[in-house]
């Protein structure tokens, strides 16, 4: 999971890019950069930390030029390096930078192929290198001097042809132009917009809507599975379908839990998915608990509220703050080590007292993965004298690993994988445990745009869009992406290739 963003711009982008990434930090807190281009110069800082942390005002004043992308990261297929920081840079053809969000799945024989058939080097192991390399490779197929946006889109189908998996991307071709495109299943969000100014119009490609939004663009449309677009830097733009037989299989996670609730996502408002969340998981309530006793329904901020403020008022009982949320602690669903979640719950959340006193509590979460944070949640609740602590969540159980670019790579890591919801209802400490059904998320989520019939759902139901995601491939990335694998990485900070402007010298 990672955020992207790209300008093509009348005036310098520095401060566009920085803006959208600081509202596309949700998507990534591990690292984030910048790649501006000022004519034929590309300019570079990327750094592990938050956006905020990264760039500073040298940085900023060193970032120039018309055009530029940037990115937030969450390491999925890598490790979490400085290295791997994006964008990523190759010279040839003409310096390409990309930046990626998604998982490729066929990533292993790629690097093979680039090493043998197209005599290209990969020097980490993120699969973002590894996609920037074959879109390099096929757009030096056509050996143009001046490439057209025919040998763009050509070079785009070349990427599609290969690549497997769940990918957004964003490549800047040096002095040209800028390049959005998504995979032929439009598992990963895309959506470009364009902004008038008294230079003329500029244009921006970014994960979530809200990003063109904040920066004031107007939303154009969405990327459609396998589309590309493609802006010159002087202002033209391109679109291009090129993919022979895509299809729409959005990932229903985004709706659930990584998106911001006020952005809009192949036309699907995720506020309003999450709303209908709360209305069908209290009408499961209903059905299965009738006398159900509760008091109060207590959300767990911040992506749960949504549903929680909507299934209490269908289910006609109070809803209350509980816990006190501190912003300056990471999302910790993403957070790598079981140790590393567990601390991070207390130092994240503090519960009100007054509100779970005496009372029957129903806590609200937007899905439940590893249980660390419920467990610690439902603790909380009862250290705070709640009578009984009821748990429900928005989504239903997640048994399988997500391959597509949420960090899931484990199905032993998931606490619902080969138990039943009464078993997850004692490990997590629950008095009873109610998830959502997978027919209700996907109505829930469908009903804002019923033209998409099919979502990727793969953490819940196993079946894998892309269709070459087998037991073999699972077992793979569980043993190099786990977290007993992770914790043994040796963090190598050095970076290779464009110059990193990393120095600390005023």
């Amino acid at each position: 999971m990672c955020g992207i963003v790209g300008i093509v711009g009348k005036s310098n982008v520095n401060q566009a890019l920085y803006d959208a990434l600081t509202v596309l930090q949700h998507r990534g807190q591990d690292a984030a950069g910048i790649v501006t281009c000022d004519r034929d110069r590309l300019f570079l800082r990327k750094e592990n930390g938050l956006v905020r942390d990264v760039f500073h005002q040298r940085h900023m004043q060193r970032l120039v030029g018309t055009m530029g992308l940037g990115h937030v990261r969450y390491p999925t297929a890598g490790s979490s390096t400085s290295a791997e920081a994006q964008p990523f840079y190759v010279n040839s053809p003409y310096g390409i930078t990309l930046a990626h969000n998604g998982n490729l799945t066929n990533v292993e024989q790629l690097s093979k192929e680039l090493y043998e058939a197209d005599l290209r080097h990969v020097n980490t192991n993120s699969d973002s290198e590894v996609l920037l390399n074959v879109f390099a490779h096929e757009l030096a197929r056509e050996r143009k001097l001046r490439p057209t946006e025919e040998d763009i889109f050509k070079a785009v189908r070349g990427v599609h042809e290969r690549c497997r998996g769940g990918y957004a991307a964003l490549a800047m071709v040096t002095g040209y132009g800028l390049v959005g495109f998504r995979d032929p299943n439009g598992i990963r969000p895309i959506v470009y917009g364009k902004r008038e100014t008294d230079e003329g119009t500029e244009y921006m490609v970014a994960s979530e809507s809200v990003a063109l939004d904040a920066l004031g663009f107007e939303v154009i449309r969405d990327l459609a599975p396998g589309e590309a677009v493609y802006i010159t830097e002087d202002g033209r733009i391109f679109t291009r379908q090129c993919a022979d037989n895509p299809k729409y299989a959005p990932c229903i996670f985004e709706h659930v839990y990584l998106a911001r609730p006020d952005s809009i996502i192949d036309g699907i408002l995720v506020y309003k998915a999450r709303l209908r969340m709360g209305e069908k998981l209290a009408e499961k309530i209903l059905r299965e608990r009738p006398d159900h006793g509760i008091d109060v329904v207590i959300p767990i901020p911040d992506t749960s509220r949504t549903s929680a403020v909507e299934l209490a008022n269908r289910l006609g009982v109070k809803f209350r703050e509980g816990f006190v949320k501190n912003r300056y602690i990471g999302r910790t669903f993403i957070m790598p080590g079981q140790a590393a979640r567990k601390k991070s719950v207390r130092q994240k959340l503090n519960a009100i007292e007054l509100e779970f006193r005496g009372k029957n509590v129903l806590l609200v979460d937007d899905s439940i993965v590893r249980g660390t944070t419920c467990r610690q949640i439902i603790q909380m609740a009862r250290e705070a004298g709640a009578k009984n602590v009821y748990f429900c969540s928005a989504a239903p159980e997640v048994r399988y690993p997500n391959v597509y670019g949420i960090d899931m790579p484990s199905a032993h890591e998931l606490i619902a994988h080969n138990r039943t919801v009464d078993e997850v209802a004692e490990l997590i400490g629950a008095d009873w445990l109610i998830y959502q059904d997978l027919g209700d998320l996907v109505d829930a989520v469908r009903e804002g745009n019923p033209a998409i019939t099919q979502f990727d759902c793969s953490v819940f139901d196993g079946n894998y869009v892309t269709g070459d995601v087998n037991e073999f491939y699972l077992g793979q990335i569980e043993r190099s992406r786990n977290d007993a694998a992770r914790s043994m990485v040796n963090v190598d900070n050095e970076v290779m290739g464009l110059h990193n402007d990393g120095g600390e010298s005023k």
